[in-house]
């Protein structure tokens, strides 16, 4: 059973420690089933509706199995319903079909239905970074490395071993953004651009803020070109252009080639490497060798819909182009 606990309640937005005392302790040798069975016994106080929805957008029911936009659609609905149904057993009213026990369904009573849909990647991302302070569940970053890397000359990393005042095209995530008017009355913004390794300061004045400043908003994945600033001990950037690079969160489709185990020579690999280097993209490439299903290394992601297909079928066979995976692959 898992033990952790990748966040204290406590610490999300519009929860405080008296409402986080009052769920664990209903919580003690008991705990909640799913959100209805929370509603029914928790303390009224922690049933105010903007504690409920930080704690949704947190993540804090997915381990009863919601989901987090179908919980946002429906909570208050949940909640009203339940604080009514309080209301009337306290006051001794009973429901007309009523069943009797508290929590129980009746005829008059039936669960409102959470839908199974769920938020995108991004936004879901978003909500937890606003109600958390950062990214627990995942990252934005995740899944577009390879495809960020063809946009960028350097990682954010990388550009301590720069020269002061180089200019450098950096990719990642924004954070942080703080718009602001100097004392000239022109629009400027600072920003925290991070990738999965490390962060650096970005400065925008107010000439190109204008011509670029609609493409910074919170957790936007960016391309930065900046002169590089490595006066203090960290680096910073003062920002020359933004781009909103075409990455696919979830990658493409996938290329399988079927390759027989006697034509894997050394030169034969070597032409297939070149191959698909010339060819970068977003598609994992699968190697199916007999039984096994090998996975190409980011690097030779490929874009498949440029005639990379018949150059493979001249390199290793017209049938070469494999269908779905077995299960066992090999990373």
């Amino acid at each position: 059973m898992r033990r952790t606990i990748p966040f204290g309640m406590s610490a999300v937005r519009n929860v405080g420690e008296g409402l986080v005392e009052k769920i664990v302790a209903e919580r003690v040798g008991r705990p909640y089933v799913d959100f209805y069975d929370y509603c029914e016994r928790v303390d009224p106080q922690c049933l105010n509706k903007r504690t409920v929805e930080s704690l949704i957008k947190s993540g804090a029911f997915d381990a009863m199995g919601h989901h987090r936009k179908g919980l946002c659609m429906v909570f208050e609905q949940i909640v009203d319903r339940t604080l009514a149904r309080r209301r009337e057993h306290d006051q001794g009213i009973m429901s007309l079909f009523g069943g009797g026990e508290m929590g129980e369904p009746s005829f008059d009573d039936a669960r409102i239905l959470i839908p199974e849909v769920e938020f995108d990647k991004m936004q879901r991302l978003a909500f937890e970074k606003e109600m958390l302070g950062l990214y627990v569940s995942d990252h934005p970053l995740l899944g577009v490395e390879a495809a960020l890397r063809r946009h960028a000359e350097s990682t954010i990393t990388d550009l301590r071993e720069q020269r002061e005042g180089e200019i450098r095209t950096v990719a990642g995530v924004v954070t942080n953004l703080n718009r602001r008017f100097t004392k000239k009355g022109d629009l400027m913004a600072t920003f925290v651009l991070e990738d999965l390794q490390a962060a650096v300061d970005v400065f925008v004045f107010p000439r190109v803020m204008q011509e670029w400043g609609a493409l910074l908003v919170d957790d936007a994945i960016v391309c930065i070109k900046g002169r590089l600033d490595l006066r203090d001990d960290q680096p910073k950037l003062t920002c020359l252009e933004v781009k909103r690079p075409d990455v696919t969160v979830d990658g493409g489709q996938p290329l399988r080639l079927a390759v027989p185990v006697g034509a894997l020579t050394a030169s034969a690999l070597d032409e297939l490497k070149a191959l698909l280097a010339d060819h970068p993209g977003e598609s994992p490439v699968f190697l199916h060798v007999g039984d096994k299903v090998l996975r190409l290394a980011e690097e030779f992601n490929v874009e498949a819909r440029n005639g990379l297909v018949a150059e493979l079928r001249v390199l290793l066979g017209p049938d070469c182009i494999a269908g779905p995976a077995p299960s066992s692959v090999v990373g």
